[in-house]
């Protein structure tokens, strides 16, 4: 695969986001989960080769406060609902009509918020996020919260632990993440049933950190619930993801 091509945009607060593109074709938007990054979600490991491969122009830019995106430490640049307005910018400035859109974790999370904002794609993949995760944003914050507070101190082998493991291997900025925890929006059953275009419930066998994915799939009008192999941390690692990914969009 040749390397990404890679550029940069600005939003309206001033803040410089990070964007790369894989492929030619169909535009698909794909949002990376916390502590992650375009790179290590997307690209590592394969995914976005597949859906290149498939005939897809991969879109996907690094967060606010994540990769080789903007870290503001500033409360000021972390109001509700940021990451959506950052994806709906992104969105308009390269002038895409007719798209995909997909995320995993809090790129799912921020999926969803663009889509009670009116995002109008015509298919949606929601990976590596089940229904409570939407709904009640609170208690994965929480969670987050918690690491930040006890960095250090642990237990090795806790998912608090492995959680900060794999923000110490990306380099992560600890203030501007924990900032990210104060955009969370709570998405209600009404507007998550007022999807009407196909929806890909897209998530690990062993993975429930963000409620069940079979019962977001419940909900929806149209949706597809797949599953593969791993965890939360383990399925995005697997060519199982990115094959789901595409046997959906194709």
């Amino acid at each position: 695969m040749p390397d990404p091509r890679i550029s940069y945009f600005t939003v309206a607060d001033g803040t410089k986001l990070a964007v790369r593109e894989v492929g030619e074709g169909r535009a698909l938007v794909l949002l990376h989960g916390y502590f992650s990054d375009a790179e290590i979600n997307w690209i590592k490991y394969g995914h976005a080769a597949l859906l290149a491969e498939a005939g897809f122009r991969v879109i996907i830019p690094d967060l606010r406060a994540h990769g080789q995106s903007d870290k503001p430490h500033d409360a000021v640049a972390y109001p509700k609902d940021i990451l959506a307005d950052d994806a709906l910018s992104l969105i308009a400035q390269f002038g895409l009509i007719d798209y995909d859109l997909g995320g995993y974790s809090l790129g799912a999370r921020t999926v969803a918020r663009m889509l009670v904002k009116r995002a109008m794609p015509r298919r949606v993949i929601i990976s590596g996020m089940g229904l409570e995760g939407l709904t009640n944003t609170g208690k994965r914050a929480a969670h987050f919260r918690n690491i930040f507070e006890g960095l250090g101190t642990h237990p090795r082998g806790s998912p608090e632990w492995m959680a900060e493991a794999f923000l110490k291997t990306t380099g992560g900025d600890p203030v501007a993440l924990a900032r990210i925890l104060e955009t969370f929006v709570d998405t209600t059953i009404d507007d998550i049933r007022g999807w009407k275009m196909p929806v890909q419930v897209l998530v690990g066998a062993d993975d429930d950190d963000n409620g069940s994915g079979a019962g977001l799939a419940a909900e929806l009008s149209d949706a597809t619930l797949s599953i593969v192999p791993g965890n939360h941390m383990s399925a995005v690692v697997k060519p199982d993801l990115g094959q789901a990914m595409v046997e959906f969009l194709t």
